[in-house]
């Protein structure tokens, strides 16, 4: 996982560079490296940052 990631909070805008169909996702919880995100066009997702990277967003305009 990378250290980054570790960091991810609630709340926090992120996006899956391997899913950019999926759009902007916020950040709904961070448990042992398991991240559910709700993603704009993918609904929720619980991603294993082990295994992928999300990127967070700080600007969006």
């Amino acid at each position: 996982m990378d250290h980054l990631s570790s960091l991810l909070e609630p709340g926090m805008l992120v996006r899956l560079p391997t899913e950019p169909d999926w759009g902007l996702g916020q950040v709904q919880s961070n448990i042992h490296g398991k991240v559910t995100v709700n993603f704009e066009h993918a609904g929720k997702r619980v991603i294993d940052i082990s295994q992928v990277s999300l990127t967070p967003v700080f600007d969006e305009d």
